[in-house]
């Protein structure tokens, strides 16, 4: 059976691991303390990273929103750039704010 991993919201929303590699690199990301929730679940910096070493022992990378199967390094961008639009659309919004002051 191979590693799957399913990503949402950024992080891991399900998984199903075979290998005694893959369950330990996904531990590590677990360690960090995870919600019960994908949504809700906002992964710290070194646990951002503990994912990204994860996606290296899948077999299998989805990102559930779209339901398609992807790459490493396409999942890897996804993780590294989830959220980033928004944030950058809240720097511009609190610099215009700032500046109508």
């Amino acid at each position: 059976m191979p590693n799957v991993l399913t990503l949402k919201w950024g992080t891991v929303s399900a998984w199903n691991l075979d290998t005694d590699d893959a369950k330990e690199a996904l531990q590590k990301w677990a360690r960090f303390g995870v919600s019960m929730s994908a949504m809700a679940h906002k992964d710290k910096p070194g646990q951002k990273d503990a994912l990204l070493d994860a996606i290296d022992h899948m077999d299998e990378l989805w990102l559930d929103w779209e339901g398609k199967e992807v790459s490493r390094e396409e999942a890897k961008e996804y993780v590294r750039n989830y959220g980033a639009a928004r944030s950058k659309g809240k720097q511009e919004c609190q610099r215009w704010r700032t500046e109508e002051s």
